[in-house]
């Protein structure tokens, strides 16, 4: 029996992916998460899926941060990301990271199966493609989202202060305790951390932490 899990916050649009995919196969068991927590939780209480069908525009933990969680964690999982956001920047770094498919949501639910077959067989789907490349063949595997050597802060445009602030956020220091540890006001520290999570392409604490761990960042 395939067992498959739906990442999407918003329920009509699972509903929906429910009862498509319910056309791969006779036996078939879709689980649903409304969120990334959601999903490790999931995950955590033992449930071995065939395939994960993951949203990009998720509350809290955005998708990207969740591929990159779960190609830590399960890295034999496929993980298809299904998404409006669909131009070519956000499939290349999609696909980079480790999913093994990405799925437009203007896609109709026969090219949706389609595509997901593809995936089952072992293949990377890709918007768009005539021909999907075969895994461990033609196309080369996703790097590995560990750096093989550390990154230095600066080298993402961070002067020493942010770095400084980064640290303590790295130890789970909220702004006010930050404020009183290197004498600043807490606007100023929201404003320094405003500009770290810009440096590094995120938008949360949780999320600056995680490109902390995946680049290897020195602080």
């Amino acid at each position: 029996m395939l067992k498959l899990l739906i990442v999407e916050d918003h329920a009509l649009v699972r509903e929906g992916l429910v009862q498509t995919l319910r056309r791969l196969d006779e036996e078939i068991s879709v689980f649903e998460a409304s969120n990334c927590h959601r999903a490790v939780l999931l995950l955590e209480e033992g449930y071995d899926f065939d395939l994960v069908l993951l949203d990009l525009g998720l509350p809290g933990l955005d998708g990207l941060a969740c591929l990159a969680m779960f190609r830590q964690r399960y890295p034999t999982m496929p993980v298809v990301i299904v998404s409006a956001y669909d131009d070519a920047h956000t499939v290349n770094r999609a696909l980079k990271n480790g999913a093994s498919g990405f799925v437009p949501k203007s896609y109709s639910g026969d090219r949706l199966i389609g595509a997901l077959r593809e995936v089952l067989e072992g293949r990377i789907f890709e918007p768009d493609r005539t021909l999907p490349v075969k895994l461990g063949a033609d196309r080369p595997p996703a790097p590995d989202l560990a750096p093989s050597k550390p990154v230095s802060a600066m080298e993402f445009g961070l002067t020493e202060r942010k770095i400084e602030i980064l640290a303590l956020v790295a130890r789970g220091k909220s702004n006010r305790e930050i404020a009183a540890h290197l004498g600043l006001t807490p606007g100023t520290v929201k404003t320094h951390i405003t500009a770290i999570f810009k440096a590094l392409g995120v938008t949360s604490r949780t999320q600056a932490l995680l490109a902390v761990a995946k680049y290897g960042i020195k602080l």
